[in-house]
Parts: C-alpha cells; sequence; structure tokens
C-alpha cells in the first residue's frame, strides 16, 4: 500500500481520538477516585465526636471541690457557676498568656478588650456591695476580662479572668469548636494567680441556670466527662 498525505491525515486524526478517549477515561477514573475519596471523608465527618470540649487544650477537669461549679462564694454569698482552671489542677501548665479556645461553635456575643483594674479601695468597696449577693453587672467587674459565645443549643459559654481577647475577635463573630478566642490572666483577681473560669449557661449568663447546677461533686464530675466526652 502505498500511504498517501491524506492517509497521514487520518492516522494522526486516530491517534488523536484514542489520546482523547484516553484522556477522558484515566480523567473519569480521576473523578470517580476523587468522589469516593469524598465519600469517605464526609462519613468520617458524620462520625466524628460532636459536642463541647475543654476550653484549655490538653486539659483534663479540674477535681478540687474550690474548683466545680457551685462551689461556695462566702464573700459574695454566692456559689462559682463553672469550673477554674488553675496550675496543679487541669492536668497541664495553666499560665500567663496560655491560649483559650471555644468550647463549641457559635455566634460571639461579648468581648471586652478594655478592662482598668480598681484599686484596693475600688475593690473593698465592691467586696462590701456583693456581701449580699453581687448582680450580673457586678459579676461582670468580678470576672475580669471576658468572652461569651451563644451557641445553637441555646447555651452561653463564658470565659474569664483573661490577659485579652484573641486579636480581631468581636461581636457578631462566628467562631468553630476549637477556635482561639483569648488567652489565661488573672484580671479581675486583685493579682491572683493566673486562671480561667469556663462558665456554660442554660440562656444568658447570670439570669438563669449554669450547667451541673445542684450536682454533688461525683454527679458533677460523672456528667461533665460524659458531656465533655472525657471518658
Amino acid at each position: 500500500m502505498i500511504w498517501k498525505p491524506g492517509h497521514y491525515l487520518l492516522l494522526a486524526l486516530a491517534l488523536y481520538s484514542l489520546v482523547v478517549t484516553l484522556g477522558f477515561s484515566l480523567r473519569g477514573r480521576q473523578l470517580a477516585s476523587l468522589r469516593q475519596e469524598v465519600g469517605i471523608l464526609s462519613q468520617k465527618a458524620a462520625l466524628a465526636p460532636e459536642g463541647y470540649v475543654l476550653p484549655l487544650p490538653g486539659a483534663c477537669l479540674p477535681t478540687r471541690p474550690e474548683n466545680l461549679p457551685g462551689a461556695p462564694r462566702p464573700y459574695r454569698k454566692g456559689v462559682s457557676a463553672g469550673f477554674v482552671f488553675i496550675q496543679g489542677d487541669a492536668c497541664v501548665p495553666v499560665v500567663r498568656g496560655m491560649g483559650v479556645v471555644a468550647a463549641f461553635g457559635g455566634e460571639v456575643v461579648r468581648v471586652e478588650g478594655d478592662y482598668k483594674e480598681p484599686s484596693s479601695e475600688e475593690y473593698q468597696r465592691l467586696l462590701e456591695a456583693v456581701r449580699n449577693g453581687a448582680s450580673p453587672e457586678q459579676m461582670d467587674f468580678l470576672r475580669g476580662l471576658e468572652v461569651w459565645i451563644r451557641h445553637p443549643d441555646g447555651r452561653t459559654s463564658v470565659y474569664a479572668h483573661l490577659e485579652g481577647p484573641y486579636p480581631g475577635l468581636k461581636v457578631g463573630q462566628r467562631v468553630y469548636r476549637g477556635d482561639p478566642v483569648g488567652y489565661v490572666g488573672s484580671t479581675g483577681l486583685m493579682g491572683g494567680a493566673p486562671r480561667l473560669l469556663f462558665e456554660i449557661w442554660e440562656g444568658e449568663p447570670d439570669r438563669g441556670r449554669f450547667l451541673f447546677q445542684g450536682l454533688s461533686r461525683e454527679e458533677l464530675l460523672k456528667e461533665a466527662k460524659a458531656f465533655f466526652r472525657l471518658e
């Protein structure tokens, strides 16, 4: 057979068609593989634990009675509404400037970045004023710098005594579980040791019930371990 110019053109077109067909086939297999990987990841995401986590990465629940929700606070004729993470009762070092993260996703509803520590005289007058109970406004002052996050389940988490909020954090911002919200400090304590006061309220802070309210120490720790999936 004598090859003519037209034959070469037909061969070139055939080879081009073969390459394109192989390309589409390979692309199809790649797309199918990608779809399969996405499906696997979606299944894993659906099975991933949801819910609240502790706001200090690597920490455990405090166990000392004075650091648990419901612990008496005689100076203001009340009780603590949250967990106090402090050096020696958190399973991790609790130092000034340590990062604090959101326990669950939600909307930031309060960010306090401008707090002036009271003088000794002002602080004593405040303690005198709260001797028979503290108002929500007085509690705000006693908690120092704080961040509040409202969650989809209606709860509100409070992160208090902060050294400061995370830079750029603002009211109305959407945050997700594990996002940075601030730094451990000691504001509102008149020079006390660095700590994090972490509260979860059923609704608005200081105007409703706090999580684990009314439980004994044993019941509280059992329910809290389940709530934060620490078991």
